[in-house]
């Protein structure tokens, strides 16, 4: 753990409307940012420590009361660019690191401002970073609230990789997921329903077979299943909610942030072509039809 004096275990009030260059320069995040990544700081900067990154993450990100504000606070102090990404370690780098990246991007795109450039000269370690979110997205977790903000965070995330396609990096990590071969995981019958409307498509069906790499099977295998896997997931959670008593805000927040990237889907052409027969077989429209969460005050957003 970083040590005590490091000024980072005290408490942080809320900040009232905009922050100002005051509150900029007396918060901890800007004295942190001049020790360890700050621009202007690089000859002076102490050597990378990865016990800061999982300090920010528990402390400024994962804290709900706090986390907005702080976000922008990191993200005004180049906290993505100047540290999360150059020391990001491909499969090594830790959960926390792999949360705050995904985190600032997110908080990113909320502000409206350049967010990709920052991995375009490292599409490889971007591939690596992208496979991280996919396998985290669909990792079986508990139904908690800290969890479920963090698996809403993976899914924003992922909802602004498939609408960033005319992105080189995201489109050849995004396209992967939506092609034809994802009807690999559809049932046989099915398969040949759909394919036996447009010749075409079993064309390039055949030439996919004849084409596949037996070292890489399994890993196409995953990929191709992958968004039938989080919609299976996604009715899972769904079917936690139940038709009376409490219920977790988060889990309602989840389940509302993954029926609109369901519809961001539906309404890119790049995408649906294929993805639509998907989740029609995973029967998702007629499953949240039938939820608890259509039946309660705090599905009015959700059935909308």
């Amino acid at each position: 753990m970083v040590p005590q004096d490091d000024n980072q275990t005290q408490d942080k009030p809320i900040l009232k409307g905009a922050i100002t260059i005051s509150q900029i320069n007396a918060d901890e995040i800007t004295f942190l940012a001049n020790r360890f990544w700050a621009p202007d700081t690089a000859n002076a900067r102490e050597a990378y420590n990865p016990h800061i990154i999982e300090d920010i993450y528990r402390k400024e990100i994962c804290d709900s009361h706090h986390s907005l504000r702080r976000i922008m606070m990191l993200e005004f102090s180049q906290y993505l660019e100047n540290y999360l990404w150059p020391n990001f370690d491909g499969e090594r780098a830790s959960r926390a690191h792999l949360m705050s990246i995904v985190a600032m991007v997110n908080e990113k795109f909320r502000e409206k401002v350049e967010v990709w450039k920052v991995f375009e000269n490292s599409s490889e370690l971007f591939a690596k970073f992208f496979q991280r979110v996919l396998e985290a997205c669909i990792e079986d977790r508990s139904v908690t609230p800290a969890a479920m903000r963090e698996q809403t965070a993976l899914l924003v995330l992922l909802n602004h990789c498939f609408n960033s396609m005319e992105v080189e990096i995201c489109r050849n990590q995004a396209k992967r997921l939506v092609s034809l071969a994802m009807w690999s995981c559809l049932q046989p019958k099915r398969r040949e329903q759909e394919l036996n409307q447009i010749p075409q498509w079993r064309k390039f069906w055949k030439k996919l077979q004849k084409r596949e790499d037996a070292e890489q099977k399994e890993k196409l295998s995953w990929e191709r299943h992958f968004l039938q896997n989080l919609m299976i997931k996604f009715i899972r959670i769904l079917d936690t909610i139940p038709e009376n008593g409490p219920v977790c805000e988060e889990t309602v927040r989840y389940c509302e942030r993954f029926v609109e990237f369901l519809i961001d889907l539906e309404a890119l052409l790049p995408t649906r072509r294929f993805f639509n027969t998907v989740m029609d077989d995973c029967h998702v429209v007629v499953r949240c039809s039938l939820s608890s969460l259509m039946r309660r005050e705090e599905g009015n957003l959700f059935a909308q």
